[in-house]
């Protein structure tokens, strides 16, 4: 059963470009990771509130940043083994530039995929 990750970044505003160009980096670095099946890298840029959903329309596109530009980090492994080893290896390499890009740590939902 594939093991995921999904990590939510916030990131400093005048850190934003800094972080975008990091994780460009850091892509074909975890994209080598054994195990891994699948990675997205995602920037918030749009929010839905009830009413829009009830009416069927779409999102609306965020038109200021308040504290943070949040970014998400989807990753998909093909057992927790793999998962654990690319993390020690993320650690090793690319972390502590990460870090110092965030106004507070970055928050990990861990979980085996069910459908």
């Amino acid at each position: 059963m594939p093991f995921t990750e999904l990590c939510i970044y916030q990131v400093q505003p005048q850190k934003a470009e800094e972080f975008e160009t990091l994780m460009t980096e850091a892509k074909s670095f975890l994209e080598q990771q054994e195990g891994l099946l699948l990675l997205r890298f995602i920037k918030r840029g749009y929010h839905i509130d009830m009413e829009q959903i009830k009416e069927g329309l779409p999102p609306l596109q965020l038109k200021r940043i308040v504290k943070s530009v949040k970014y998400m980090l989807y990753q998909e492994f093909d057992t927790k083994e793999s998962y654990g080893i690319a993390q020690k290896n993320l650690y090793n390499s690319y972390w502590k530039s990460i870090e110092k890009c965030l106004i507070v740590p970055h928050d990990k939902y861990l979980g085996e995929v069910l459908f």
